[in-house]
């Protein structure tokens, strides 16, 4: 077992590409952040997440939808919660609902009726670099329609999980401000792929704007960088950095397995993590490792200690 505390993997995917339901994954590929991603463009299963993480304490993951067809998003649920029942994970799940659907108070409903839904993910359109923005582009978190879909999750009780680049922040920050009864969980660290002087500079001030809101959470994770190795002196900064910002209550560290897989594997990425906060309060860490993301995804820790072990059937709550 690796030193280090408990995990709930907050971040995670599986996919089966059998299924045809994965354009990125089977049809032509797309420009992609970390280039290359024909490693990828294959079959994930529960038993090779298993395989990934052995010799870590994994007791539960949250399953984040992996752009399944967008015609078909209850088809990604349903397959999802048939695989908890005949695996033990995932223990959570945040569904696609892409929030500018006509359709889309329906689709949330619907969605928010399955036992492991916590939340749903909608990745804004999103401009290439800060420079590019077109404030109120139809997809973006600045479109009317995306807002309108946006005011209905408190309704539901759904949380929002948000990936965009961290040139958009003022926009969610404009967004969030007008419904602070809905949870948002910033994916992937809010993407700072450039580690140059300015781009950091600029995703610092974004990421402190962002965390003023109390309702705002943030997942550590998706920090790999382009055309090199996952390193702790390259992320040592960037997991600082947003524990200053965010502090020990809404910060979760998560593998984005098996997308990070581009850029390392899940040891090195978690020994990497456990390294940069060994310093820190065994109190704090259980909390950033496991605690917070059972309480922000409303996931029951006495449940994960058996559900998370092959044919323990799904978890409660």
């Amino acid at each position: 077992m690796s030193a280090g505390p408990p995990i709930l993997d907050a971040h995670m995917h599986v996919w089966d590409l059998s299924l045809g339901t994965h354009p990125w994954l089977v049809g032509p590929p797309i420009p992609f952040r970390y280039g290359d991603y024909a490693p990828i463009r294959r079959s994930f299963a529960i038993a090779d997440y298993r395989r990934a993480t052995e010799g870590f304490d994994v007791r539960g993951t949250v399953y984040v939808e992996a752009e399944w067809d967008p015609a078909d998003p209850l088809g990604e649920t349903r397959w999802v919660h048939a695989l908890a029942a005949r695996e033990g994970l995932p223990s959570a799940m945040v569904a696609q609902a892409w929030l500018d659907r006509k359709d889309v108070e329906e689709l949330l409903a619907a969605q928010a009726a399955f036992p492991l839904v916590r939340g749903v993910r909608h990745k804004p359109r999103a401009a290439p670099s800060p420079d590019r923005v077109e404030p109120g582009r139809p997809g973006s978190l600045s479109c009317p329609r995306f807002a309108r879909g946006f005011a209905l999750l408190g309704r539901f009780g759904l949380s929002f999980d948000l990936q965009v680049p961290w040139w958009h922040l003022h926009e969610a920050y404009q967004l969030f401000t007008r419904y602070p009864e809905v949870e948002v969980i910033l994916n992937h660290t809010g993407l700072p792929a450039d580690r140059s002087r300015e781009g950091l500079e600029g995703w610092r001030a974004a990421l402190a704007q962002l965390a003023e809101l109390p309702q705002v959470a943030i997942k550590i994770s998706g920090i790999g960088i382009r055309g090199r190795p996952w390193t702790v002196v390259d992320n040592a900064p960037i997991v600082r950095t947003v524990l200053e910002l965010f502090g020990p209550d809404r910060c979760m560290f998560a593998s984005n397995w098996p997308v990070d897989t581009l850029c390392a594997d899940f040891r090195t990425i978690f020994d990497g993590f456990f390294e940069i906060t060994r310093d820190l309060p065994e109190a704090e860490r259980e909390k950033l490792f496991f605690a917070n993301a059972c309480r922000i995804y409303r996931i029951d820790p006495g449940v994960l200690r058996v559900a998370g072990r092959a044919g323990a059937g799904p978890p409660s709550g």
